[in-house]
């Protein structure tokens, strides 16, 4: 007992009896530790400030967000990725923790490393200047958070551009006396305040407690820890002003996850409470309205249009028997259509609304697909799963969906397939593809290039290598060898292979690759040469051309950012059991590196952080130190490029790239993908200066004439290996294919290719048609009654033959013209459906395969997947 309460005194002592933290340039630091207990705070907020009116709803359109379901546990969702170490970024926010176990203070021998070395040099090291290193001092500013004890710090940043952070100091556990402390930077990083009074120095939610709106808002909402037997409901605290001011706002319910905004209108707000009821309010927080209960999960869909699903009254369990509604709204909960019935669960993505379905007691399960918001549904011609399998939609966009198809078994990998403009016929992209039991894939889009996605396979011999594809899964192939790094004797097949989410979860990397729409081409990640994976020597690695070709940039794991839209490269050494100071920089796209030391009293790593997307040239350095009282302080380093980077870029630091042009040669063909080819205006390596905030990326679109390879195999078919031709599976010759629509089982016809879906090439090839064959009736179609009343009116005589066409059409009309199309025979038809989707709800609980070549793995990886872009639907039961 008596210790019990020495702690808690302690504790409180530790964190209310500390001053706020100082922050200063490096050429004053010294002075400023001197200066640091004299200190006082400077950033109350008079009370009259707390209170703002909220505007009222203007329904705008919302596109989906990209969330995972657990695959082991249907119903329980998170956030796509994770990025740095300990660090967790979800979009506009970065969670820090420290480590469990405190590192020791005294200076440990270096760890061999035991694995293959691979051979060759890496990137240039430069000397660093010594009036580049004054720039840099005088631009380095520390922030020592003295007597926070907090285990985890959550950066949020607050609007564009703004220079607004908000960070959320928490504890692993709530103690009597005890409060969360919140800091505000109005300036990116570079001095921090203590506002912790302007939420009453209380308790915030450890996992949801911050939240902050859209990009073009500077709304916040901060969500109290209150115990929920205590209290009939929670409580938040609401800025309107970037967190200047606070208003705190009792609720009617208790929060069970994080609040979600509409992207165009950040005042209307949708959660789950925990008694499963979905709220709405749309005055930011002010007013709540409860719209529906019994909620498993929701989304938004375009407009105001909601998605969500929920159970019957008085039903248990009703998620695990698929005994789910799922409902739409327009109206923001005035009125409810149900769409679908006898669910597991949903999602929307790329404009199209997926559902799993079991239609009938007992029967295995199928994923239906609607692409006009619910109004109609068709069944996705896909391979079906047992209950031990699953789906997951990778990615998607108006144009295709790329959903994996797990395999039978416990085999930690499946098949990668591409869906039609439609959704619902799918083709073979990638076997084998990589996909863990954690839920989550190394499927990667690489934004920086259009069409091109990494990805990891599980090779029959147990080893992981990487492959990449350049037009959007129509082909895929081994990633090539760096030219400035070699495997070493006795490796086969040397290539480069990508470290994603199976090695990330297995502490093997500590970031996953990096790229941005605004760095054109350029590629960061973590990778080993050889025939395979391997954790031996972990190395970074850098593209500046999509993928198609890589340096080896830096030795041993890094943390990285890109800033100045590509012009600007920042990494950091990576070691948890090490104390660092030195950060290194590359202006060339990461040929070559200068290193400065940004403090004189080194730090333990805790992440690298910069504002989301490119446009800054600020990076912040969050790491910790063991003070000589063995207390834990943390501290923010920021460094402001700009001043070192002086000079703006004009016409003669730039240059005309054509995309792609490293696939063809070809003259006819060169840099032609999905049918068109794309020339950017992008700057010169060489060139030192800065894009700066206004940098548009420029570009310059032709057509490209139709070859094979803007076709993909339509279904029945599959593409012969190292050719482009599409030949018709085996089980499928000498049989008719046929598709039922509009009441009318035609065949199909086809040569075996259809065009990617995107793809805008225009004349050159084009595979002829198949002839086609009689039609006749199929489907729910009218029945055998119907066509006898009609016969027996046909024999009535020639004198009521003009009724009897009229009363033929109008039947026809009724029974056929409305009609759902139902699809009768595809390649992938291969066994009954059993599978549950998965793709992209807010939940309420808080090329075709075998393309690349087939070299043999030498060395082991007893190793999953990401941001990415994964949505992934789980079985359950």
């Amino acid at each position: 007992m008596n210790l019990s309460v020495t702690l808690r005194r302690l504790l409180l002592e530790w964190h209310t009896a500390s001053v706020y933290p100082l922050c200063t340039t490096r050429g004053n630091r010294m002075r400023a530790k001197r200066r640091t207990e004299q200190i006082a705070a400077d950033s109350t907020i008079p009370s009259s400030h707390l209170y703002s009116p909220a505007p009222q709803l203007h329904p705008h359109s919302w596109p989906a967000a990209t969330l995972t379901e657990k695959r082991r546990h249907p119903g329980s969702f998170v956030p796509r990725g994770g990025l740095g170490g300990s660090r967790q970024a979800h979009g506009r926010s970065a969670t820090f923790s420290r480590s469990q176990q405190e590192p020791s203070r005294s200076r440990n021998r270096p760890r061999r490393d035991v694995g293959l070395k691979s051979a060759g040099a890496s990137a240039c090291q430069l000397t660093l200047a010594e009036n580049d290193r004054r720039t840099l001092d005088q631009n380095t500013h520390e922030t020592p958070f003295h007597g926070d004890d907090g285990s985890t710090f959550t950066l949020s940043w607050v609007g564009d551009g703004t220079g607004v952070i908000l960070v959320l100091s928490t504890f692993g556990i709530v103690y009597e006396g005890g409060s969360s402390r919140l800091y505000r930077s109005v300036d990116y990083g570079k001095t921090f305040h203590d506002i912790s009074n302007v939420i009453n120095n209380t308790f915030i939610q450890k996992d949801f407690g911050i939240g902050t709106g859209p990009v073009t808002s500077n709304q916040v909402i901060l969500t109290v820890d209150v115990p929920v037997t205590d209290v009939p409901g929670g409580i938040v605290f609401t800025s309107m002003d970037a967190g200047e001011s606070f208003k705190q706002i009792q609720l009617p319910f208790h929060p069970s996850q994080s609040f979600t905004f509409h992207l165009q209108d950040p005042n209307c707000l949708l959660v789950v409470g925990n008694d499963a009821a979905l709220w709405l309010s749309v005055d930011f927080a002010e007013h709540w309205t409860k719209i529906h209960e019994g909620v498993h999960s929701f989304m938004w869909g375009p407009g105001v249009t909601l998605f969500f699903s929920a159970s019957l009254e008085g039903t248990v369990d009703a998620g695990r028997r698929g005994e789910l509604l799922l409902k739409r709204t327009t109206d923001l909960g005035k009125t409810f259509t149900t769409v679908h019935e006898s669910i597991f669960s949903f999602g929307y993505i790329g404009g199209f609304l997926f559902t799993s379905v079991m239609e009938k007691l007992g029967e295995p399960r199928v994923i239906y697909v609607s692409s006009n918001r619910g109004e109609t549904f068709k069944k996705a011609e896909l391979p079906s799963a047992t209950k031990e399998q699953f789906y997951s939609v990778l990615d998607g966009d108006e144009d295709m969906i790329f959903m994996h198809v797990d395999d039978l078994g416990d085999t930690n990998f499946g098949t990668v397939y591409t869906s039609d403009g439609q959704g619902v016929i799918y083709s073979k992209s990638l076997e084998r593809h990589l996909f863990g039991v954690e839920g989550k894939s190394d499927f990667t889009n690489v934004t920086s290039l259009r069409g091109v996605y990494l990805t990891n396979v599980l090779e029959k011999d147990g080893h992981i290598r990487t492959v990449i594809s350049f037009n959007k899964g129509g082909e895929w192939s081994l990633l090539a060898k760096p030219g400035n790094a070699n495997c070493g004797q006795g490796v086969k097949n040397c290539n480069l292979h990508i470290h994603v989410e199976y090695s990330h979860s297995r502490g093997m990397a500590p970031m996953l690759p990096l790229s941005e729409a605004t760095a054109l081409g350029i590629i960061i990640a973590h990778g080993s040469l050889g025939d395979s994976i391997t954790s031996s020597q972990v190395d970074v690695f850098v593209s500046s051309d999509g993928g198609y070709s890589w340096t080896r940039a830096l030795r041993g794991p890094h943390h990285y950012a890109i800033l100045d839209s590509g012009g600007l490269l920042v990494a950091i050494p990576a070691n948890k059991e090490h104390l660092i100071s030195t950060v290194k920089f590359s202006t060339d796209e990461g040929q070559c590196w200068q290193s400065y030391t940004f403090t004189e009293q080194p730090i333990y790593l805790a992440g690298l952080t910069s504002e989301p997307g490119t446009k800054t040239l600020n990076i912040s350095i969050w790491g910790y130190r063991t003070e000589e009282d063995f207390k834990t302080t943390w501290v923010a380093i920021t460094i402001d490029f700009e001043h070192l980077l002086t000079r703006e870029c004009g016409d003669e630091d730039y240059e005309r790239w054509l995309a792609h042009s490293s696939i063809r040669q070809d003259s006819d063909t060169r840099g032609c993908i999905l049918g068109f080819r794309e020339t950017f205006r992008r700057l010169k390596k060489m060139a030192v200066c800065r894009n700066g905030r206004d940098y548009v990326v420029s570009r310059e679109q032709t057509p490209c004439n139709c070859t094979e390879e803007d076709y993909l195999c339509d279904y029945g078919y599959f593409r012969h290996e190292n050719t482009s031709e599409c030949v018709e599976e085996p089980i499928f010759r000498n049989q008719s294919m046929s598709v039922c629509q509009t009441g009318d089982d035609r065949e199909i016809q086809t040569s075996g290719y259809r065009k990617v879906p995107g793809d805008r090439c225009e004349g050159g090839f084009n595979p002829p048609p198949r002839p086609s064959s009689a039609s006749r009736r199929c489907g729910s179609g009218p029945s055998s009654g119907y066509e006898t009343i009609m016969l027996t009116m046909v024999c009535v005589g020639v004198a009521v033959i003009v009724l009897t066409v009229s009363l033929f059409f109008i039947m026809k009309k009724l029974f056929c013209v409305e009609r759902t199309p139902a699809y009768r025979f595809s390649a992938l038809q291969l066994q009954d459906d059993d599978a549950c989707v998965v793709i992209n709800p807010q939940n309420a609980s808080t090329g075709n395969g075998g393309i690349y070549p087939s070299d043999s793995d030498e060395v082991s990886a007893s190793f999953k997947r990401q941001s990415c872009s994964c949505i992934c639907m789980q079985n359950s039961m």
